[in-house]
C-alpha cells in the first residue's frame, strides 16, 4: 500500500464529502447551510488541487481540471456568502442561499467526477 495514494485518495472524497454535507437541505433556507462548511469543503479543495498538481498522466489532469473546476465554483460561492455577510445590508437572504448552494452544487458534480475518476483509475490497475 503506498502512503501518498492513501492520502491522495483520502483528500479526493473528503473534499466530495465535505461539499455534500455543505450542499444538502433546502436551498434557500440559510439555516441549514453553516458558513463553516462551505469553509472546510473550499480549504479541503484547495489541498485536494495541491496533491493533484504533479501527476502527468492523461488521469492526472482531468484529476487537476476537476479539482480547478471545484475550486473556482466554491470561491465564488464563498465570494457571494461574504459579500451577503459582510458588505450587503440585506444579509443571507433565500436568494443569496440559493446562488451559494447552487455554486456549491456545481463543485460538487466536479467533486463526484474526481471520485469516480478515482475509482475507475484503481480498478484498472493490474493486480501486483
Amino acid at each position: 500500500m503506498d502512503l501518498r495514494e492513501v492520502v491522495f485518495g483520502f483528500f479526493v472524497v473528503l473534499a466530495a464529502t465535505l461539499n455534500f454535507g455543505y450542499f444538502v437541505g433546502d436551498i434557500s433556507d440559510p439555516t441549514v447551510h453553516h458558513p463553516a462548511g462551505l469553509i472546510a469543503a473550499v480549504t479541503v479543495n484547495l489541498l485536494t488541487t495541491m496533491l493533484k498538481w504533479g501527476d502527468r498522466t492523461q488521469l492526472g489532469a482531468v484529476h487537476l481540471a476537476t479539482s480547478l473546476v471545484a475550486d473556482l465554483q466554491l470561491l465564488a460561492a464563498l465570494a457571494v456568502l461574504g459579500y451577503a455577510v459582510l458588505l450587503s445590508t440585506g444579509g443571507m437572504t433565500a436568494a443569496t442561499t440559493a446562488v451559494v448552494v447552487s455554486l456549491s452544487g456545481g463543485a460538487l458534480l466536479a467533486n463526484l467526477v474526481s471520485v469516480t475518476i478515482l475509482v475507475v483509475e484503481v480498478v484498472s490497475r493490474p493486480r501486483r
